[in-house]
């Protein structure tokens, strides 16, 4: 296969222009998942029945808000809605802190729950034009046979907002500890140091919510100056990515024609049953396994819940570059045959969850570790990747909308689920009473599986 020519000033523009955004998404990803590092801040202030319906509202507006976002995206250009993403998520999650402060210092009589409800449905409607906007950005830099390697690049930035989202996390909750202890890891000692955190007698938990609202009113500024939609608007040529598109050049169509054609399209539509399996795997470990080490007893001396956010890190950049490699290399730039490949992983790792939740702490480890590897591959690919293979650049916000509100609907339907099928007073304290939780994710597992062989041999076909 010939490998696409581009000139080494192109090259490094490209990379000026994903890694401004994709960095910027990483910080998506910590302004969105402190919520589960402040579930276990906050302790019995915030029940998993109430963290679960927090999440559950916030997914669900995430995964709604595509319907009327990537329209919007598609029209307006990526960078514009990324700017607004960004700005929207400063501002939520800004509000999320001064509300803990206000209880926490003023006396304020809110109600946490209620109140975050509201809150972190707001960040996540604003948090739903970021992975429109990447991928909206991506396309028309990207000609589809460097796209798999892409997904790569995806992939990484996924894990590093995980990473930024747990491991940085958990180091800013335990250096904002009204009595600090007295074997701080290093990150937590810089945390007391640049901010003045810590030993004051409170638990400063709006700091979760303070320091990734900081990082990303940076990454806005840096983006605003940096970040174009298209090669042509950097000052380079557009060229033909050898895409498929469910419009024709040139085609003014009505914007629910656009999604008829997409939700009738034979590939995307599966796509859509695969994703909507990821969504469910993906927070089903991610979210859950923290807390399951958190209520069972071993958080705080298990090396993989030690270090929650390297794992998941290294986990996200092993199956993102596994399936994007793989994916161009051995398979002609189709996309489901890694996608199969990663849910046989799942479904046999779900399995052997179910069976060893009271084994060695290393059984169930290494399993969510496999599966968050394997999802975030498979979330690489098909929604930051074949999402724009078949809808094409023209399409790509709204085909990534639909697929990612459907993952996103996922994430819904298990938080919903998990947080009240997994047990509560003394029982939580046992693995075994745990063992509704892989059981739920196996089916999923299972059907993810059937779908992406049905679509094994899918092909984008280039427009004439």
């Amino acid at each position: 296969m010939a490998e696409i020519a581009h000139t080494p000033q192109f090259r490094f523009r490209r990379f000026i222009n994903w890694f401004s955004i994709g960095l910027a998404y990483a910080f998506l990803y910590m302004g969105r998942y402190n919520l589960t590092v402040t579930k276990n801040a906050l302790g019995d202030l915030m029940t998993k029945a109430e963290f679960g319906n927090i999440f559950g509202v916030g997914a669900l507006v995430y995964g709604l808000a595509f319907v009327i976002n990537g329209p919007l995206t598609d029209r307006y250009g990526g960078r514009r809605m990324m700017l607004i993403a960004t700005l929207g998520a400063v501002v939520a999650n800004s509000a999320m802190g001064v509300v803990l402060y206000g209880i926490g210092t003023r006396g304020w009589e809110l109600p946490i729950y209620q109140t975050f409800v509201l809150l972190y449905a707001i960040n996540m409607y604003f948090q739903s034009f970021g992975a429109l906007s990447i991928v909206t950005v991506k396309a028309p830099w990207f000609h589809v046979r460097e796209r798999g390697t892409f997904s790569t690049i995806f992939g990484v930035m996924i894990s590093l907002g995980i990473y930024f989202a747990f491991d940085w996390g958990y180091a800013i909750m335990e250096a904002t500890r009204g009595t600090l202890g007295d074997d701080l890891r290093p990150l937590s000692v810089l945390v007391t140091k640049v901010f003045g955190t810590g030993g004051t007698g409170v638990d400063e938990n709006w700091w979760l919510f303070f320091i990734p609202a900081m990082f990303l009113s940076l990454m806005w500024f840096i983006m605003l100056a940096v970040l174009r939609n298209s090669p042509a608007e950097a000052g380079y040529a557009n060229f033909d990515t050898g895409e498929e598109s469910v419009t024709d050049v040139g085609e003014r169509v009505a914007t629910h024609e656009v999604f008829r054609r997409i939700l009738t399209h034979p590939v995307l539509l599966v796509v859509c049953g695969i994703e909507f399996c990821s969504g469910v795997l993906r927070q089903g470990v991610m979210h859950w396994y923290p807390i399951f080490a958190k209520e069972t007893g071993f958080y705080a001396d298990f090396f993989v819940t030690q270090h929650w956010g390297l794992m998941l890190l290294i986990a996200g950049v092993t199956g993102g570059i596994l399936t994007g490699w793989a994916s161009d290399r051995f398979f002609n730039s189709r996309r489901a045959p890694m996608s199969a490949v990663l849910y046989a992983l799942m479904l046999v790792a779900t399995f052997w969850m179910s069976r060893t939740l009271e084994a060695n702490l290393w059984h169930v480890g290494s399993m969510v570790l496999i599966i968050s590897m394997a999802v975030i591959g498979v979330h690489g690919i098909m929604s930051g990747t074949a999402t724009m293979d078949f809808g094409g650049a023209k399409n790509a916000g709204t085909a990534t909308g639909i697929v990612d509100g459907v993952v996103y609907l996922g994430t819904a339907f298990q938080s919903f689920v998990i947080g009240h099928i997994t047990p509560t007073g003394e029982a939580k304290s046992d693995p075994g009473a745990w063992s509704a939780w892989p059981l739920f994710l196996l089916p999923l597992a299972a059907l993810g599986l059937v779908l992406a062989l049905r679509i094994w041999n899918a092909r984008p076909k280039p427009r004439e």
